[in-house]
């Protein structure tokens, strides 16, 4: 029995994976009742409230990450792991979408924690997402027996340095919908209730995106957080080409009551062609150092740098012939590098067609750097 009334103690971890943080809870602390267990998550978080100021939340979309962690019993893989957007606004934990970023941590928890034996001088930790029903696969650096936290290896978007941990996403294609493209075309057009007409690709890997060209709703690509979310017109056109593309998909329904808070998937993504801008931090990006401009928006908001599962989508978008980031895209190798308000990031994916269907056997992180 879990009752509000009495104090109880559920052991957690803060940690930082990628450009995201949040905490992970083991699923055998908390209520096995979905509705209790979330009421129980939110409280710890402290939502709804866009500080979180009573929680452990951080008051941003990137710092309001879950994952509820747990021994697998799949024989070939060593830790599951469930996704949660824990939203700010709304009494919502949002299980229908993943982190690409987070996964990382959870890495890091499992070699921590003894779920996997140490191996030098990496260790790979095989991560069963049951968001996705997929493998992930963590490479967490070792040395001397010991796990290897220092190192040179940076990240755009988070201060100072430390050792690289490798992401894989295994058969990533379809995460969502079953299909790569889940539409069936490289282009489709979105046409909103006011008659104008949006070209997007929709693309499903890892997490599901609507890519839409940055001068096509009035931007150049180059704008930053303060820019964007500042602009409620741009905003809103923004969320009602996300909406029709989610509901053209399956992933929204007709009739449903939407907002960034309540429905995740699909997140949309601006793009554009290289252009020289300065970061967040006023740091210079030189156009022949990316491959392709990324704004990311998650929960309503631009993302700070870019979330990894978005990065690996759009690397994999960037192979697939005909769509929008194919056509802007510099080159089709199989890595790029992408420009996003914090600074750049590699990422790569192996994309293939057979017959009609688009298949992508693996979308990997390369790692962040900054300019």
């Amino acid at each position: 029995m879990f009752d509000y009334g009495q104090l109880h103690k559920i052991p957690t971890v803060i940690m930082r994976g990628g450009t995201s943080k949040g905490l992970i809870l083991r699923r055998s602390d908390l209520p096995a009742d979905p509705v209790l267990r979330d009421g129980v998550i939110l409280r710890i978080f402290g939502s709804p409230d866009n500080s979180q100021i009573d929680g452990l939340g951080g008051g941003t979309s990137t710092t309001s990450k879950l994952a509820i962690v747990g021994p697998s019993s799949n024989p070939n893989t060593h830790i599951n792991y469930t996704f949660g957007q824990v939203s700010l606004d709304r009494k919502v934990v949002d299980y229908n979408v993943t982190c690409g970023n987070f996964v990382t941590a959870v890495g890091l928890y499992a070699v921590e924690e003894g779920y996997v034996p140490l191996t030098e001088p990496v260790t790979s930790v095989n991560i069963y997402n049951t968001n996705t029903n997929m493998m992930i696969v963590a490479d967490i650096p070792v040395k001397n027996g010991q796990i290897l936290y220092e190192g040179d290896f940076s990240i755009a978007g988070v201060p100072g340095t430390a050792s690289r941990i490798m992401l894989n996403f295994l058969n990533a294609g379809g995460t969502f919908t079953g299909k790569t493209l889940p539409s069936n075309n490289a282009i489709d057009v979105i046409k909103l209730d006011n008659g104008k007409e949006y070209e997007v690709s929709i693309v499903d890997c890892v997490n599901t995106l609507v890519f839409v060209r940055a001068d096509d709703v009035g931007q150049t690509g180059t704008e930053l957080p303060n820019e964007v979310n500042g602009n409620t017109e741009l905003l809103d056109t923004l969320e009602k080409i996300r909406v029709k593309a989610g509901i053209k998909i399956g992933l929204i329904k007709e009739d449903e009551q939407v907002s960034p808070s309540t429905h995740a998937l699909p997140k949309i993504v601006m793009v554009s062609d290289p252009k020289a801008y300065q970061t967040v931090d006023q740091q210079l990006v030189k156009r022949e150092d990316i491959d392709i401009l990324s704004r990311y928006i998650s929960m309503g908001s631009l993302h700070r740098a870019h979330a990894v599962s978005g990065a690996m989508g759009l690397a994999a978008a960037a192979k697939i012939t005909g769509t929008i980031p194919n056509q802007i895209v510099t080159h089709t190798q199989e890595g790029i590098r992408v420009g996003h308000p914090s600074g750049t990031l590699y990422v790569a994916a192996s994309v293939e067609k057979s017959s009609e269907e688009w298949s992508v056997s693996r979308a990997g992180n390369g790692g962040q750097q900054e300019d």
